[in-house]
């Protein structure tokens, strides 16, 4: 009789493994823990973001803001300001003495179901991981000319699109996935930008999926809300945690300091930021 009872015991014990192996989320990048561990530097603030990189002398007047973190679009293809008057490598260099932190963002190719109509010119082929790859290669390798180190981040600008078109949404993600994998080889940290009723939603849904190669941030446009790092419903609530999330909570802004005017989006950061060499 108790040899059965240590049975039965050991089998209601391993169903109870069984179940929770069933039910639980599954791990993947976005439970890779603090990226303070893989040798990110995390800024914890508030930031903004801006076509064109500021001239230096307006970072300096903007210090009189809560502002210390600066999103600055260094390369690709689909950038609405490809041309880039200040941004250098010594413009970097000044800007981080001047103290501020900085998003490195990647605009390239775009989800071929995008919503935005100045974005439908830059569509993913046939070929979406490879050419995922080939643009994170890219990304590196600018990212790695303007003095931006490894274990930073790079954050790759997808704009909303219909994440509920199956096939867009399949093409979109290998895309994602194939350049995530480049930017993670070479040593960087791959972010990932979206609205949070699209993009950001998608990768959420694939981590839940199970989907490996995904992005180690999160950078989320959410508009007419307050600032929250924490409290996005789109993403679960203890995925991209801690230190991986950025929320965009307000766009095209006009602000002054110091004498100095911007048109900027808003956010609040709790994630990894540019090493300068």
């Amino acid at each position: 009789m108790d040899r059965r009872r240590k049975i039965i015991g050991y089998l209601l014990a391993l169903m109870a493994v069984v179940t929770q192996l069933i039910f639980a989320e599954p791990a993947g990048a976005g439970d890779r823990g603090d990226p303070r561990s893989e040798g990110a530097s995390v800024f914890k603030g508030w930031g903004i973001d801006t076509c064109q990189a500021p001239a230096l002398t307006t970072l300096s007047a903007w210090k009189s803001s809560d502002y210390r973190a600066v999103g600055v679009y260094f390369a690709g293809r689909a950038r609405a300001c490809p041309r880039q008057t200040y941004l250098s490598e010594r413009w970097l260099e000044g800007a981080d003495d001047l103290g501020w932190r900085i998003l490195p963002i990647y605009v390239g190719s775009q989800s071929p179901c995008v919503r935005a109509s100045n974005k439908k010119g830059y569509p993913i082929g046939s070929y979406p991981f490879d050419q995922g790859q080939s643009e994170g290669e890219e990304a590196v390798s600018k990212a790695s000319g303007l003095g931006i180190d490894i274990h930073s981040p790079l954050y790759l600008d997808m704009e909303a699109y219909n994440d509920k078109d199956d096939d867009c949404a399949r093409t979109t993600l290998s895309f994602i996935r194939g350049w995530a994998t480049a930017v993670r080889s070479a040593g960087y940290l791959p972010g990932f930008y979206s609205s949070a009723e699209s993009g950001v939603r998608h990768m959420d849904r694939a981590r839940r999926a199970g989907a490996t190669s995904l992005p180690d941030v999160l950078w989320f446009a959410r508009w007419r809300v307050e600032p929250t790092t924490d409290g996005e419903p789109s993403i679960g609530h203890g995925a991209w945690q801690p230190h991986r999330r950025i929320h965009q909570y307000k766009g095209n802004i006009t602000e002054s300091h110091g004498g100095r005017k911007l048109t900027v989006d808003r956010n609040l950061v709790d994630a990894p930021v540019a090493i300068i060499e």
